[in-house]
């Protein structure tokens, strides 16, 4: 089932049937100056932007929608124009008219929780003798603010039970008409946050930016022709399609399989398994319904109490699709061709989305909570992935976690209030040919705050930053590693925390090991050390003690075993495993002197460090074989499975 509500699109039919006319050229003219406009709005705003989180952590993202309401550009997900087109008329939208929303239940399924702001430009071009100026495109970004009210600073109140403790819900607006900014609305929304300059700032700048993207799209209508570029377009997302059937459809078998994986809380309840379950099916090519992959949410765990749920059966889950289809390049046949593999707009008639009925954590009733969907959407793609390795032998990555928001919040030493919030990332899965890249992000060029720029505003210091050791999943090939990090405050704070992955671990594949969890503590090592729940709004540290985050290592890929000893050396020598893990994980006997590794860590010659052939061929002999499940989920699981190693689902 699907809670779609119907969109008029004016001047002509849903689906356009005019690429295969396009000028092959001018295709790729458009598609490169598409890919420029967009990388020229992101570019605005990250310079006239004024909160860390928009300006230096980059949490946003700008998409260009035609006027079918189909995302064009493929290098990173987007919000939906949807929202705007089913209140507003598009006949009526005139330039310099921008629109904005943050409203979860009526976006359509596009923003996933309040601090989401989103500005929608709409493209104006036409002239009186084809029938006047008309709307041919969007130009929209969408980004994660400070704060936009509710119960805690952030926005994000961990124990939230309803979304109107959760801040401002705005549904679709129009913010600016025709050039003119709506102050009345600009007001109430700063006087509902606890950072209004920050906000007021950053809105102007993603207003601006994306005017000047409407702009400069507009000028490629005016330069080659309205019929023209929207025949580019059709032929732009028509090859994603085919590219998508013919490159990554062909590497499934036709068949059905079943995978699921779970969030491990919800802020409100005791830990336990909040279950995310996909059924995959491949269609054959005479299916009536067309050759596609149907993903069935049967078997997804209720709505929960407190903030993970996910507003994803809107408009046939169509956001949902473009989120999880980057899963799917994981199939292309080489590293180089799946960073080619666009996702736009084309790869959403191969996708069919099957919903349980309201009630779920994928189909949440008004007003649950879901600031904390993040657990669950990320939880998707690893949910996706490995129902995909089930039915091609392995070949997906092993599992990641890479959002997580930490931060601190108070009183500065000059006694200005402040707050100070950061988008960790972790470790990337195993693959089949190579290991995770360490410290990733999944939203595409976001980053840690720099250290010169936090010290220098905030009551803290960043005594260390580094890769937390022994955090990658073991394998034939390694987890990713994630952040080590410690901060010592020089003010009393309070510290806040969203996170999964505290308990459950990224899984392993195939024989692959799982990573290690997120955990926090607070004065490691000195009198008051406490770890701290992952769920945390308001965790009180005292000036001088530091606070240590450690962010989840990516799962491990094949049987850690069968990993070359000298790649184990390799990463002793690089400080990625530690001694006792070389030899605990991967059964590799080390020779020389491990002690010295931590003699000189900031450089000079390497240390002798090598390993006895003839004692690990011996070591390895002697362990016992490989787990029987497909999948190595860690020890967390037992935790809250009852004593269970393994789920049925993970059996091959």
């Amino acid at each position: 089932m699907s809670r779609r509500v119907p969109t008029e699109f004016p001047y002509g039919p849903l689906t356009g049937d005019s690429g295969a006319s396009a000028d092959p050229v001018l295709v790729e003219i458009v598609q490169g100056s598409l890919a420029s406009v967009e990388a020229e709005v992101e570019t605005a705003i990250a310079r006239t932007s004024r909160s860390p989180m928009i300006r230096d952590a980059h949490d946003f993202r700008a998409g260009i929608h035609d006027r079918l309401l189909r995302k064009l550009t493929g290098r990173s997900y987007s919000a939906l124009v949807h929202p705007v087109a089913r209140d507003f008329p598009i006949a009526t939208m005139r330039e310099g008219d921008v629109y904005f929303h943050n409203d979860v239940y009526r976006s359509e399924g596009g923003v996933g929780h309040l601090p989401d702001l989103c500005v929608t430009v709409p493209v104006l071009s036409g002239s009186p003798a084809d029938g006047g100026r008309r709307v041919v495109g969007f130009v929209q970004a969408f980004g994660h603010h400070d704060d936009i009210g509710g119960a805690v600073p952030g926005s994000m109140p961990s124990a939230a039970t309803t979304v109107f403790s959760e801040g401002l819900m705005v549904p679709p607006i129009k913010l600016w008409d025709a050039g003119v900014p709506n102050r009345s609305a600009l007001t109430i929304m700063t006087r509902n946050s606890r950072m209004p300059d920050s906000l007021a700032a950053d809105l102007d700048a993603e207003c601006s930016a994306c005017l000047m993207g409407a702009r400069r799209l507009g000028e490629l209508f005016e330069r080659y022709g309205v019929p023209e570029v929207e025949a580019c377009f059709d032929a732009i997302l028509e090859r994603t399609t085919q590219t998508y059937r013919r490159e990554i459809l062909a590497k499934i078998p036709v068949g059905s399989w079943v995978w699921e994986d779970y969030a491990e809380h919800d802020g409100v309840d005791e830990p336990r398994l909040h279950t995310q379950r996909i059924t995959l099916t491949r269609t054959a090519e005479d299916d009536p319904d067309g050759e596609r992959l149907v993903l069935d949410f049967d078997g997804t765990g209720p709505q929960a109490k407190g903030p993970i749920n996910h507003c994803g059966d809107y408009s046939d889950g169509v956001f949902l699709k473009k989120w999880l289809a980057p899963i799917l390049r994981n199939l292309a046949d080489s590293p180089e061709r799946m960073a080619e593999l666009d996702v736009n707009e084309g790869v959403v008639p191969l996708i069919e989305m099957r919903f349980p009925e309201p009630g779920t954590l994928l189909t949440p009733v008004f007003p649950a909570p879901t600031n904390a969907r993040t657990f669950v959407i990320l939880r998707l793609l690893g949910v996706l992935a490995g129902v995909l390795a089930k039915a091609v032998d392995g070949r997906m990555p092993a599992d990641q976690e890479t959002i997580r928001y930490t931060g601190v919040y108070g009183e500065d030493l000059e006694g200005r209030s402040y707050l100070m919030r950061e988008v960790l990332g972790g470790g990337s899965g195993g693959r089949y040919y190579a290991d995770g890249e360490d410290t990733i992000h999944v939203v595409p060029d976001s980053r840690n705050l720099p250290t010169e720029f936090t010290e220098a505003r905030f009551p803290f210091r960043v005594e260390a930053l580094s890769l937390a050791v022994d955090s990658g999943g073991a394998g034939r090939f390694r987890g990713g590693l994630g952040y080590e990090k410690h901060i010592r405050m020089l003010a009393d704070a309070h510290f806040m925390s969203i996170a999964d992955r505290s308990i459950l671990s990224c899984w392993g594949v195939n024989g692959g090991r799982a990573g290690r969890p997120f955990q926090v503590t607070i004065d490691p090592g000195g009198p008051r050390e406490r770890v701290v729940d992952a769920l945390a709004d308001a965790e009180p540290v005292r000036a001088g003690e530091v606070i240590r985050i450690r962010t989840t290592g990516g799962g491990g890929w094949g049987d850690p075993l069968e990993r070359d000893p000298e790649l184990v050396v390799r990463d002793v020598v690089w400080r990625k495993v530690s001694p006792r893990a070389a030899l605990a994980d991967y059964g590799v006997v080390l020779t020389g002197s491990p002690a010295d590794l931590a003699a000189d860590p900031a450089g000079g010659p390497p240390p002798e460090l090598g390993y006895d052939e003839r004692a690990t061929a011996a070591e390895r002999a002697s362990r016992s074989p490989a787990a029987e499940a497909f999948f190595d989920r860690g020890p967390g699981y037992a935790r809250l499975a009852g004593g269970a190693s393994h789920a049925e689902v993970d059996l091959r």
